[in-house]
């Protein structure tokens, strides 16, 4: 089986493809006419954004909401630039909120994590072997 799609519930879906745009350097693919759901381009896997209005459609129950002000979901994108440096400053520049600046892992990665405007993580990782 191949993992297709990763979908965030995000409040505010022009916003979220702009920051996204920005900050990671996404390409925007496809907008729904409705608008509440968008699309960006990371290559094999798609990353999406949908309206919680319409996870509200979809899911037909209660879900918790990503949210700055409360504790992260248990749960994450990563993205692997060429420069974790330069990737988490210019994150940060648009709006990210940092959770972990650059460092090195004893597994030899170079990794950052944030947060987007809605809350949800965001790791920044390079594999240092190579």
């Amino acid at each position: 089986m191949k993992l297709s799609y990763s979908i965030l519930y995000v409040e505010d879906i022009q916003r979220t493809i702009r920051f996204y745009q920005e900050a990671f350097g996404l390409k925007h693919k496809f907008t729904h006419e409705s608008g509440d759901y968008a699309e960006m381009d990371t290559g094999e896997t798609t990353l999406a954004f949908c309206s919680h209005g319409l996870a509200d459609m979809i899911l037909k129950m209660p879900y918790k909401k990503a949210s700055q002000d409360e504790a992260p979901l248990g749960s994450q994108i990563t993205f692997a630039p060429d420069n974790v440096k330069e990737a988490y400053k210019k994150a940060i520049d648009s709006g990210a909120k940092s959770i972990s600046k650059p460092e090195v892992k004893p597994w030899n990665f170079e990794v950052a994590v944030l947060r987007d405007f809605d809350g949800h993580i965001v790791e920044l990782a390079k594999n240092l072997n190579q």
